[in-house]
């Protein structure tokens, strides 16, 4: 049996958050074992973390159905094991800087540049039992998310897409909508049936695209809070700013015990 602490990310004071599961004895486990653990948890993302690799501890994300290169509330949740005021950590994407205090963690990654306008965005949404929204972008983070734009927090809130058309369709692995809800606030909801996903509570490699797509759209800088999780019964809370190239993601974290796995 190996011990995983479970935390939960981008947390709503105390309720809600995302769920994450931390293995740190990585002793005996390959890719293959790591993929079989994260689907034994069957959070939407669970992160290995290597805290005696060097330079820097080094980590891999899995979610239930395949291994990405990069994820927010993971990586925010590993900066808060690592703890303290200025740390890194190594992924798929390369170096990432990380801060940590006892109930807030935060991480810094560079602005993906890679954004382009997706032509057929209504169209995909349609497909998907989605509602029309206003804009659509393609962003790579790497993997290419779908950010659909609408006009009201409401219309996101009721989104109902359908679950095999949309994991049939093109944005089956990330599907991103979100919509302003104020000075400083968005509403949002991510949905990733291509990676044994659903619906995710919350979402930071998702905020990235958006805070991405706002600096394509001539947008350099910004500061929002993004409310998601509420219709699946775990609010959640993530702080995004960007400017400068770089995209910061943070937010509360709670420890939530921990579980064994037969690996």
């Amino acid at each position: 049996m190996r011990r995983c602490d479970v935390l939960r990310v981008f947390t709503r004071g105390d309720a809600g958050g995302n769920h994450l599961g931390v293995v740190t004895d990585l002793t005996g486990l390959d890719g293959e074992a790591m993929q079989q653990v994260a689907a034994e948890l069957g959070y939407s993302e669970t992160i290995f973390l290597d805290v005696d690799a060097e330079p820097v501890p080094e980590v891999r994300i899995f979610t239930p159905a395949a291994e990405l290169p990069f994820a927010g509330h993971p990586l925010v949740g590993a900066a808060w094991v690592l703890g303290g005021a200025d740390a890194s950590m190594r992924c798929g994407i390369g170096e990432v800087r990380a801060t940590a205090g006892p109930e807030r963690a935060a991480v810094e990654v560079p602005l993906s540049l890679r954004v382009e306008e997706a032509a057929d965005g209504v169209e995909m949404a349609a497909a998907a039992g989605l509602p029309e929204p206003r804009g659509a972008w393609w962003a790579r983070m790497p993997i290419p998310y779908l950010v659909l734009e609408y006009d009201s927090p409401d219309v996101v809130a009721a989104a109902r897409p359908d679950p095999r058309a949309l994991a049939a369709g093109r944005a089956g692995e990330a599907a991103y909508l979100i919509a302003g809800a104020g000075p400083g606030r968005a509403k949002a909801r991510f949905f990733a049936p291509g990676l044994g996903v659903f619906e995710d509570p919350a979402t930071g490699s998702a905020a990235a695209a958006w805070a991405a797509v706002s600096a394509f759209r001539g947008i350099p800088s910004g500061e929002v809070r993004i409310a998601q999780g509420d219709e699946i019964g775990h609010p959640s809370t993530i702080e995004l700013a960007w400017s400068e190239g770089i995209c910061r993601l943070g937010g509360t974290v709670r420890r939530d015990g921990s579980r064994e796995v037969a690996r």
